[in-house]
């Protein structure tokens, strides 16, 4: 599978998110988009990661931007993390890693000694006509979404 271009349309996907809902790629055009993959809910780096997005969540909206998290845990889970952080914007979920095979982000991982296969930390940033602009992949928590935000005001 390759990756999606910077330049061209983003992958396009239909999965199931918070709020009772299925989110499809292609309804969100007309606004720019931040779509983070995280590895999981409730984790320090994810918790601290979505966190800093919810902060900066009326920033983005101003400057035109919606914000939406995928990982591969349950809607309950989601749910769950969403309620607990007072998220304001959706949570997909990607059990069978429809998009994360799209946007390339399952790699393997080294936890606690032993080899697995898990989502690697990414954000992709997607303009209103939903061609992908910029995306961080391997990318450090700390700092990220003041990054994002900067590029979204750029396009």
């Amino acid at each position: 599978m390759s990756k999606p271009e910077i330049g061209k349309v983003a992958p396009n996907f239909k999965l199931p998110a918070t709020g009772d809902q299925d989110l499809e790629l292609k309804s969100l055009r007309g606004k720019k988009l931040v779509m983070y993959f995280y590895p999981k809910d409730n984790t320090p780096g994810c918790t601290n990661e979505s966190k800093d997005f919810a902060a900066a969540y009326a920033k983005f909206k101003r400057a035109g931007a919606e914000i939406i998290g995928i990982s591969r845990d349950t809607i309950a889970s989601h749910e769950k993390f969403k309620t607990k952080l007072n998220l304001p914007f959706d949570l997909v979920s990607d059990a069978d890693e429809t998009a994360c095979t799209l946007y390339d982000v399952i790699k393997e991982k080294n936890m606690y000694g032993r080899k697995v296969m898990g989502i690697e930390r990414s954000t992709f940033l997607i303009d209103e006509k939903g061609k992908l602009r910029k995306e961080w992949r391997k990318l450090k928590v700390a700092g990220h979404a003041e990054e994002v935000l900067a590029a979204v005001k750029e396009i």
